[in-house]
């Protein structure tokens, strides 16, 4: 398995793991993809990160590291749009991509790093606590 930054030529494969995993059959069309990833290309260190295995993605994860005034200007991370293939769960690639996302965080000097997770999704909150994740705060949305 290899894990490596993303480019326009994994959107498809990419769009097909939210489809199944996150979003349920609703994705973006190819070209609005494309658009919106050209947008993300022009955002300092935020990347999206694919794993393969034989030119396969079976797993993907955004990556934004933030700069921030406060914390004496210490970066912080998120993560971001974590998914496994079904087909792949249960192999390690979600504990390799994780590990790749912290390194990189360590690499940027972040003094945190941070994701959210659907409360439905226990079996996602099992897995990201079993790697060290722990409860931090609240999480609040609102629909807009």
């Amino acid at each position: 398995m290899t894990i490596l930054e993303a480019s326009k030529k994994h959107l498809p494969q990419i769009l097909r793991l939210y489809a199944e995993v996150l979003d349920k059959g609703e994705v973006l069309s190819i070209t609005d993809a494309e658009k919106l990833f050209d947008k993300m290309a022009d955002y300092p260190n935020y990347k999206i990160y694919v794993a393969e295995i034989d030119n396969q993605v079976v797993g993907t994860f955004a990556l934004l590291i933030m700069d921030n005034l406060a914390h004496i200007g210490t970066p912080s991370g998120i993560i971001e749009d974590v998914v496994v293939d079904t087909d792949f769960q249960g192999q390690g690639i979600g504990k390799s991509m994780m590990n790749f996302a912290l390194n990189k965080g360590r690499q940027f000097g972040c003094y945190k790093m941070v994701l959210s997770s659907n409360l439905k999704r226990i079996e996602a909150h099992q897995f990201y606590e079993n790697l060290g994740f722990e409860k931090h705060g609240f999480s609040y949305k609102i629909n807009l």
